[in-house]
């Protein structure tokens, strides 16, 4: 199936496996890679030397020129190093979950990378457009981790009348039927999260895809707990506790992770503070909100990493709770696209029979 993202990035079909952290690595990325999607390694919780063995790997593991993307934290205060080492690499797509800068993106461009950064209202898509963003990956409410509340089928119509690049529709998707639905709304293609952890290629430990394949759609939530913004998750004992602690519990809690995270990633505490200030500013945070933001890596690691469910938190888009198989990634995105096919032959044949002549 061939769209404007297809013929864009490089790759067979017009899936996307979203750069979730902890969950995105080589070899999901590689398996995804593999199967004819754009893979997305996520780079946010690596330091720099990992995110180049990473990249490596993920080509030792597929044939030479198979495109796939970094994820990149556009406010993070190494973003400028990271673009080079995407550069230098020969990376295909740098994507990111806020918007980069304009400079950002013409260095990357310049270079020949694809730049399509993740956005979750129609005017952060204008101004991406405008200042030359390839393509965007618009998210509605019901896509999993930091979210908006504006449903899918009511933000991606919005997007793709507002900007000429191609658009990547996510949040909610997770079979053919889905994709050609957003096809119908004029997007690129489907971009999915939770639809890619749940598979056989994804490293995230056993124990945790069985409380993903348990939940029911009820039981997943938003909650502003973790960190201070609206956050999709599965309900559990701990997302319950977190929101019942006290703000000094909590905040204590959040400086306990952020000296954790700034062991596990080699950022010294002046460049957390910068990428704090960068935080704050872009989204116009409290200073207890840009402490509490230590608490996601942290807590998604004790999950996606160390199969405790009892001490992490399980990022989830709603679609989790009508997920009920691991296929492989090969599997996943063949079933995907042959689904879409008879979706596309059954509307087919539902016009031909409107047009029929009356009989006699």
């Amino acid at each position: 199936m061939r769209t404007a993202f297809t013929e864009l990035v490089g790759v067979e079909h017009p899936v996307v496996q979203t750069g979730m952290g902890w969950v995105a690595g080589p070899r999901l990325v590689s398996g995804a890679a593999n199967a004819g999607a754009l893979g997305i390694l996520a780079s946010a919780t690596m330091t720099l030397d990992q995110l180049r063995s990473a990249v490596r790997e993920v080509k030792s593991r597929t044939p030479d020129g198979t495109p796939f993307g970094v994820n990149l934290r556009a406010d993070a205060g190494d973003a400028a190093e990271r673009a080079r080492l995407i550069i230098d690499e020969g990376v295909r797509v740098a994507s990111f979950a806020l918007a980069p800068s304009k400079e950002l993106i013409a260095r990357l461009k310049d270079a020949g990378v694809v730049v399509i950064p993740s956005i979750g209202a129609r005017r952060h898509a204008e101004k991406v457009a405008a200042w030359g963003a390839d393509a965007v990956i618009v998210q509605g409410g019901e896509g999993g981790g930091h979210t908006g509340d504006v449903a899918t089928t009511v933000l991606l119509p919005q997007v793709v009348d507002a900007v000429d690049i191609p658009v990547i529709a996510a949040g909610g998707f997770r079979d053919g039927r889905g994709l050609v639905a957003a096809l119908a709304h004029g997007a690129a293609g489907i971009a999915m999260g939770t639809r890619f952890l749940l598979t056989s290629d994804s490293t995230v430990p056993d124990a945790v895809k069985a409380e993903y394949l348990r939940a029911t759609v009820k039981d997943v939530t938003v909650t502003t707990a973790v960190d201070g913004l609206p956050h999709r998750m599965l309900r559990t004992e701990l997302v319950d506790s977190l929101e019942r602690a006290g703000r000094t519990r909590t905040l204590v809690r959040a400086v306990r992770h952020a000296a954790g995270f700034r062991r596990l990633s080699g950022l010294s505490w002046p460049q957390m503070v910068r990428d704090g200030l960068a935080m704050k500013h872009g989204k116009d945070l409290s200073w207890s909100q840009v402490l509490l933001a230590a608490n996601t890596p942290m807590l998604l690691k004790a999950s996606m990493v160390e199969g405790r469910t009892d001490l992490g938190v399980m990022a989830s888009g709603q679609v989790a709770g009508v997920i009920d198989d691991l296929p492989s990634c090969a599997e996943l995105v063949s079933r995907v696209m042959a689904e879409a096919q008879q979706t596309l032959e059954a509307l087919a044949a539902l016009h031909s029979l409107r047009t029929l002549p009356p009989p006699g």
